[in-house]
């Protein structure tokens, strides 16, 4: 029997941040911060984020608690590194922005 962390039936909040947080940290060597240059893998990060957003959305209760408002936090911080994500794989196209012809 596995545990519910491994099990993508069940809900579990770890195993959605855990994407997430794992995600952001492989973001950062891929997109070669500080120093952004355009690359296609960042697709892989992202979709890995999106996966471990939905999973922490799937945890929420009808009835507010504290438990509520605490997925509610994990959600924003999902969102949060989620954007990071995106300004990594999208910067380095948006030549207007960065200032390079």
């Amino acid at each position: 029997m596995l545990p519910a962390v491994f099990n993508p039936r069940q809900k579990s909040l770890i195993r959605g941040n855990i994407l997430v947080l794992s995600s952001l940290l492989a973001a950062f060597p891929l997109s070669g911060f500080p120093h952004n240059r355009a690359t296609p893998y960042l697709v892989i990060p992202t979709l890995l984020a999106i996966a471990g957003t939905v999973d922490t959305v799937r945890c929420i209760r009808r009835r507010w608690s504290f438990y509520h408002a605490g997925v509610i936090l994990c959600i924003y911080m999902d969102l949060m590194a989620l954007t990071l994500i995106l300004v990594f794989l999208l910067y380095p196209y948006a030549l207007w922005m960065s200032g390079a012809h």
